[in-house]
């Protein structure tokens, strides 16, 4: 259903918001077209992907998330638009307001239902507000602070937002908070220039560092295990089968029932063949373990992992080594590797700064939670310094013998 619910006015253009209750609300030409045009666009945000976690059961009313996406109107054209969910859980989202929650709690008021622009379970950042311009992207913070502030919500979140959307919240006066992910480069240290390949990536690394992703790519390959890379329309169904059962797996051993469900899987996979990489380890020909990674024309974004066999340092090659390999071998830009885990600085993904934005709608804990923030940052940028400190890279004149 789709409704229109204000007029928003922005450097003497007209506006009009509507919200649908579904992504098939909005029509997925006018969709994807906004996006193409943000020029960091990422398949999470494509239609096909929003569409495929609703119509297939995994971000639903039933499960917490109740979509209510905005389009900024004007006449018959889309200027803008955003996927928004009403939340009634934190669950999901990869930046955490547990403690806000639980502070609303304890002073008797309700955090729950509140309101996030998101991608539901994927903390890869990107454009969340979809403008033609800075000025409709203006008007589309507007219209959702607008909206936001007529529903009984306690606070609106975007969630691992682009530059230009974080500037976008912070000129409408929403208040920012940064978190660290970390992401693998295509670019030789010193010369900025591709990797030619895997040996080239190890030699740029410290001796350490490098020495250890050779034990444990070796140890892998001593149990027996070899790789299949699948592209595209090489997933076949049963691979995507296998696949489930390993996600599925990974989820259940740390106690949660898998956030996605078979079904989206098969919809991603009809409906965007291409952007999708899996990395099958295999032993004595049959197969133990997988990631999965999405594409793009740029990049490539670990999503998820799961094994049937264990073997000492599995993970390591099939979430980290092998898409390196693949990104270096077929020209990506960077590949990377999901929320947390400063872990993954020994495999050369280092430190990238992600920002989200926030609005409460109680004066007082808007005021704490600004004091908060300030105090985090802080730690943030501290964190971000002591990163720096730890570099896997080699420095370019330790005059470090055989670094090959």
């Amino acid at each position: 259903m789709l409704r229109a619910i204000a007029a928003v006015k922005k450097d003497s253009k007209d506006y009009v918001i509507r919200v649908s209750d579904s992504p098939a609300g909005i029509p997925r030409t006018a969709w994807n077209s906004l996006l193409q045009s943000q020029g960091d666009a990422t398949p999470f945000m494509r239609h096909e992907y929003l569409d495929a976690l609703h119509a297939s059961g995994s971000a639903t009313p039933e499960s917490g998330w109740t979509p209510a996406f905005i389009g900024l109107w004007r006449g018959d054209e889309l200027h803008g638009a955003c996927a928004l969910y009403l939340k009634d859980h934190s669950y999901g989202e990869y930046v955490f307001d547990w403690a806000w929650a639980n502070a609303y709690e304890q002073h008797g008021l309700a955090y729950y239902p509140k309101a996030l622009v998101a991608v539901p379970f994927t903390p890869v950042p990107g454009p969340r507000l979809l403008a033609r311009s800075d000025a409709a992207r203006d008007a589309l913070v507007q219209g959702l602070l607008s909206w936001c502030r007529r529903q009984p919500l306690s606070s609106l979140h975007l969630l691992f937002l682009s530059e230009q959307d974080a500037a976008a919240c912070d000129r409408a006066g929403l208040m920012a908070r940064h978190t660290v992910q970390f992401h693998w480069l295509n670019a030789a240290p010193g010369s900025g220039r591709p990797y030619a390949d895997f040996d080239e990536f190890l030699a740029s690394l410290a001796q350490d560092k490098r020495k250890k992703i050779r034990q444990e790519r070796r140890k892998v390959a001593e149990a027996g295990v070899e790789f299949r890379v699948l592209a595209g329309a090489q997933i076949t169904p049963a691979d995507w089968d296998f696949f489930y059962r390993c996600y599925a797996r990974t989820y259940r051993e740390h106690g949660n029932a898998p956030y996605l469900t078979r079904d989206f899987f098969r919809r991603v996979a009809h409906d965007m063949p291409g952007e999708w990489v899996l990395f099958v380890a295999t032993r004595e020909g049959r197969p133990i373990a997988c990631s999965l990674v999405a594409v793009d024309g740029q990049a490539a974004y670990g999503r998820y992992w799961g094994a049937l066999e264990r073997v000492d340092c599995l993970h390591f090659d099939t979430c980290y080594y092998q898409p390196i390999e693949w990104c270096i071998a077929q020209g990506l830009a960077r590949f990377e590797g999901g929320a947390q885990g400063e872990h993954k600085m020994a495999r050369a993904l280092m430190p990238v700064r992600t920002t989200s934005a926030h609005w409460l709608a109680h004066p007082a804990f808007s005021d704490a939670v600004e004091r908060f923030l300030e105090r985090e940052d802080k730690g943030i940028g501290q964190y971000l310094e002591h990163l720096a400190l730890r570099s896997p890279f080699r420095r370019q004149d330790d005059g470090e013998p055989g670094a090959t």
